[in-house]
């Protein structure tokens, strides 16, 4: 299974060349629920490493989505001023992420074309990742309607929580669950696809 470094937003997964790799969440090609464990679930994912191959891995449903949000105890500690003791940082963290959620903010969104609105959503709802220069395609189950959608976002929208694009580009076009099966076939959908601009305000 990965470990993921919240204050980094990395992941370390296996490289069969050097033993390990530190990745972020957009190197990660694809992300695919395994049947079966449901507590946590498990997901295996394809990721681009920095050795130049593609690897697989393993992450659980947790490290994929809370984690980056640092919400794990132990993560790292800080001295409080206040107090002149060492406190955990995850309280301060997920009382951050808390504040942030409650006031209408999501740590990812994307939006979804079938039912004409953006829509929050976590990393285990990603399907396919392909980059493009600064820009990642993103393929997004919506947990809402069933459907997928593709996004074109920044890298720090897949890799930052709470980095959401103001606009993404969305390709204006609903895909059943199993038409993009490859990630080669959905370059391919990217690279012939047309773009529509839309605002991913949650209020709007």
């Amino acid at each position: 299974m990965g470990e993921i470094d919240a204050l980094t937003g990395t992941y370390l997964l296996s490289c069969p060349r050097h033993g390990s790799a530190r990745v972020r969440l957009s190197a990660f090609r694809v992300i695919e629920r395994l049947p079966g464990a449901a507590h946590p679930a498990v997901y295996r994912i394809t990721f681009d490493c920095g050795c130049g191959d593609a690897h697989p891995g393993l992450v659980s449903h947790d490290e994929l989505d809370w984690a980056p949000l640092g919400l794990a105890p132990g993560i790292a500690t800080f001295v409080n001023l206040m107090t002149a003791r060492r406190d955990d940082l995850a309280e301060e963290l997920a009382a951050l992420a808390t504040a942030r959620i409650g006031a209408g903010e999501w740590p990812w969104t994307f939006f979804c074309y079938g039912e004409n609105r953006p829509r929050p959503a976590t990393p285990s709802c990603f399907v396919l990742l392909a980059p493009g220069g600064d820009s990642v395609g993103v393929a997004v189950r919506c947990p809402a309607c069933g459907t997928v959608s593709i996004n074109l976002v920044s890298r720090p929208h897949v890799d930052v929580p709470f980095a959401n694009d103001a606009r993404v580009g969305v390709v204006p076009h609903v895909f059943a669950a199993d038409a993009l099966r490859t990630v080669e076939a959905f370059r391919a959908e990217l690279l012939s696809a047309a773009f529509d601009e839309h605002r991913l305000e949650l209020g709007s």
